[in-house]
Parts: structure tokens; C-alpha cells; sequence
């Protein structure tokens, strides 16, 4: 890193404090694994050599969660400049030339009875440096955080291991016992005061692991808190789902029980009725009987009207969205169906799907399935008629369900990224009304629109059917002041 006068940023506060003291103050978020980020700090530093009289500071974006969520910061290299206690401007990616003449902009003259001027680049950064800025800048301007490429098929696996190897699994900085940041530590107390059982990892005794599960969960930060193989999230959203209720719910709804404590028996991998199951003639028989009683047959807690567990409230959803008649069953009415289709069918949890008599498994299961087309194909197999529609008809249906559609990861009370929150909030500040989709509920539609649109990143402006960009292009619209008349021709 350039030595200059840049400091490294310890905490917002120490940020904040800065900021409001009014002088002109510049953010560089950086990742260490990010070779633009590396070269483009060169440049900041020489700039600061420049500019005495102005406040830099270098944000770790991975490391300083806090600072980079308070920005919407979602890739690197990033940079915030700020003027009499304000954010006046941003800078997205590998761009020397751009940095130089913002911070000259925000910093002004460097000698009072002179004028403001573009900041020379041959003062700021070797040419050395330009060049390497410059080839990283033709194709990759910016990298996502937690979102690189590279990832080996032994690290995924190494991954998936630790991730399932407990119902509830946290990847922590630190112990349980010694956790050693404030965010391990309130995640910590949170699943102590939910009295559930779960495992640990202490990420910083494996950097591989610590890096690969940033990339591998597309989460740049920790703790991360998984259940049942699914990322729930970090710190701040598990405890807005502890105050709200809603995290009892899901250890509910995946059957974790705090008053039982014991690890759950994994069964012998043999489905059917066999002789050691104990069950009766009469109620083998019954089973038999509910299970071939409909083409596709679904066991779930409560009825299709009022579910009764979220994992039940899923296989619906699906099976409504594959447009699947279905008989069901409320396996919390009958004691005797609940515990012996368990024993039937080897599958210790609800719900259970069957297709002509064959279990297909539970949530998770239908989930991969449908997400893969492999359900469509095992219901087109088994003789289930179920109307057909060419994926390319439905994404056709989508982008012109509005005049203006936004496909987005997340929603716009909720935006999952910031190049997301981005979008969102230009159409609002233009008083543009839009439909939208979150990209991240529905696989097929999250890779068949990059086919379809030759986009492949999200999110994605479409107005009247037709493509008009992503992030950068509406925010550049926006500036010039084109957006607005652009979503009303």
C-alpha cells in the first residue's frame, strides 16, 4: 500500500467525527484480495500528498461492516467524498483520472489565491501504477464484495460439510466461549436466549475458509448463521428476526425443538415398509392408501388454505406455481399417520411430496428440484399432465407486466445489494412508478433473463418489454436528467 498520508479507518465514529468537523474528508473502501483496489490506493495516496489539508481515509469493506453497510457499499474499488459535513459525491472502480479530478473538485485550490483545478495524475500516481489501473479498468471497473470467481470444487465441498454439519451452524470470529467481535458476540447471546443447540467455527483459524465462504455465500461479512444447510444471515438481521419473532419461527418450522436437546438419528437410507419397522398390517395398509389416494400427494402441517410451518407453506407455493393438482394431507390431526408415514417412507420430518406413490422428499428437496427442471420432468415422466410453458413465454410475461419493471435481488422496501438500492431510490426520487421482481426468490428466472436479456447482472430496467440497463446506465440517465423522460416515451 502507498505510504502518503491516508489513515486506515478504525470505526464510523472515528469517520463521523471527521466528517462533522467540516473539513473535505475522502473514503476509499478496499479489499485485499481486489488487485484494482491495491493499484487505484497508489493513486489515493500519492493524492494525499497533494492534498494535506484533506482528510483520507482507507475502509476494509469485508472488515468494517458497520461503515460499508452505511453506504450501500457492494463493490470495490468504492469511494465517498465529502464536503462541509456532507456526502457530495461518489466513485465507482478503477478510474484514476476520474478520482484525481473529484478530489481536486471536493478539496479545491491547494493555495488559497489560486483557483481550483483537475488534479495532475503525473504528480499523483507513477506511471507504472496508471498503466496497471488502466488494463484493470477495460474489463472489471468494479468487483463485488464476497463475489468472486475461482472457487475450487474441494473448497465447495470442504464448505457444504461444515455448513450442514449441525442444524444450526455459526461462523464466527472466535469461540462460543471467547467470541472475539462485538457482532459474534450478540449472535452468541441471541442463540443462547433462544436455547437452541448449534455448532461453531471459529473463522479465523482457517483463512481459506474465511475467505471461501465470503465468495461461496455471496455475504462479505461476519458471523454468518446457517440452518439447515440455508444462510439466514449476519448480525444485524438475526437480531431484527430475534426481536420480531421470527427466528423461533424458523427453528420451528425446520422442527429444531430447544426443549430437546438430543442430535437427531439419521435413518438407514431404505425407504419402504420393511419387517423391522414395527408398524401394523392395518396401518401399512392406510398409509399405502393415503399416499396412492391423488397422482401427487403432499403430508404437510395444516391445509393448503392455512398451512401450518413455513416448509409446508414452500412445497405449496411450488406446486401452485408448476400449476399441479394435489390432494394433501394435515399430518397434525392424526397421531397415527404423522408418526408411522416417518417410519413408512424413512423420512423423519413434514412435509413429504409423492408423485404416483414414489416419496420425492420435503422442502428442500422440492426446492432443488424445481429450481434444476428436474420436478417438471419427474411430473412429466410419471404421467401428471400439467400445462406447459416455455420458460422464454414467462420471462416474456414478466418484463412486461409493467410499463416499468425493476428485476432486482431483494425488494424495494428491502434492497439485498446495493447496485439494487441504487436503482430503487433513483426511480423514486424521480416519481417513477415501477413493478418489480426479486431475482433471488426464483432461480430459472434469475438465469434465464441473463440469456434472454444478454445481461448477466442484475439488477435490470426494462420499460414497455424492452431492456433499457443496469445500475450504472440508469444512474447515468438519472444525472443527465434523461431518466424520467426515458420511462415515458
Amino acid at each position: 500500500m502507498g505510504s502518503g498520508s491516508v489513515k486506515n479507518a478504525a470505526s464510523k465514529e472515528e469517520v463521523e467525527k471527521a466528517v462533522n468537523e467540516g473539513v473535505p474528508v475522502i473514503l476509499h473502501f478496499w479489499a485485499t484480495w481486489c488487485d484494482a483496489s491495491k493499484h487505484m490506493d497508489q493513486v489515493f495516496s500519492h493524492l494525499s500528498t497533494d492534498f494535506p489539508h484533506v482528510h483520507f481515509f482507507r475502509v476494509e469493506a469485508e472488515e468494517q461492516p458497520e461503515i460499508s453497510e452505511a453506504f450501500s457499499v457492494s463493490a470495490v474499488p468504492y469511494f465517498v467524498f465529502f464536503k462541509d459535513g456532507k456526502a457530495v459525491d461518489t466513485l465507482e472502480g478503477a478510474d484514476p483520472s476520474s478520482l484525481a479530478n473529484k478530489v481536486a473538485k471536493v478539496a479545491g485550490s491547494v493555495n488559497p489565491n489560486e483557483p481550483a483545478a483537475p488534479a495532475s495524475l503525473g504528480l499523483a500516481a507513477g506511471s507504472s501504477v496508471l498503466e496497471a489501473v488502466k488494463e484493470l479498468a477495460k474489463d472489471n471497473r468494479t468487483i463485488p464484495v464476497g463475489n468472486q470467481t475461482g472457487r475450487s470444487d474441494d473448497l465447495n465441498k470442504k464448505l457444504l460439510k461444515l455448513i450442514n454439519s449441525h442444524p444450526v451452524m455459526l461462523f464466527m470470529k472466535g469461540t462460543p466461549e471467547e467470541p472475539q467481535c462485538g457482532f459474534s458476540q450478540k449472535v452468541v447471546d441471541i442463540l443462547n436466549k433462544e436455547k437452541v443447540q448449534y455448532g461453531s467455527f471459529d473463522i479465523f483459524t482457517d483463512q481459506e475458509i474465511r475467505e471461501g465462504l465470503k465468495k461461496f455465500s455471496n455475504w462479505p461479512t461476519y458471523p454468518q448463521l446457517y440452518c439447515k444447510g440455508e444462510l439466514l444471515g449476519g448480525c444485524d438481521i438475526v437480531i431484527s428476526m430475534h426481536e420480531g419473532g421470527e427466528l423461533k419461527d424458523v427453528f420451528r418450522d425446520h422442527e429444531i425443538d430447544p426443549t430437546d436437546r438430543k442430535p437427531v438419528e439419521s435413518g438407514n437410507g431404505k425407504g419402504g415398509v420393511t419387517a423391522s419397522t414395527g408398524l401394523s398390517a392395518s396401518v401399512t395398509s392406510r398409509l399405502l392408501s393415503l399416499i396412492n389416494s391423488s397422482p401427487v400427494m403432499l403430508f404437510m402441517k395444516g391445509t393448503p388454505e392455512e398451512p401450518k410451518c413455513g416448509f409446508s407453506r414452500k412445497v405449496l407455493e411450488i406446486l401452485k406455481q408448476e400449476k399441479v393438482e394435489f390432494k394433501s394431507f394435515d399430518i397434525l390431526t392424526d397421531s397415527e399417520v404423522r408418526q408411522g408415514l416417518k417410519v413408512h417412507s424413512n423420512w423423519s420430518s413434514y412435509p413429504q411430496l409423492y408423485i404416483k406413490g414414489e416419496l420425492i422428499g420435503g422442502s428442500d428437496v422440492v426446492l432443488e428440484m424445481q429450481k434444476s427442471g428436474e420436478l417438471r420432468r419427474v411430473l412429466a415422466e410419471k404421467g401428471v399432465i400439467i400445462p406447459q410453458e416455455s420458460l422464454d413465454d414467462r420471462l416474456k410475461k414478466l418484463v412486461s407486466s409493467s410499463p416499468v419493471v425493476l428485476f432486482m435481488k431483494g425488494n424495494p422496501d428491502s434492497p439485498k445489494c446495493g447496485f439494487s438500492s441504487k436503482v430503487v431510490n433513483a426511480l423514486k426520487e424521480e416519481g417513477v412508478a415501477f413493478g418489480s421482481f426479486d431475482i433471488l426468490s426464483d432461480e430459472a428466472v434469475r438465469q434465464g433473463l441473463k440469456n434472454f436479456s444478454n445481461w448477466p447482472t442484475y439488477p435490470q430496467l426494462y420499460y414497455k418489454g424492452e431492456l433499457v440497463g443496469g445500475c450504472d446506465i440508469i444512474l447515468e440517465l438519472k444525472n443527465n436528467g434523461e431518466l424520467k423522460s426515458t420511462l415515458s416515451e
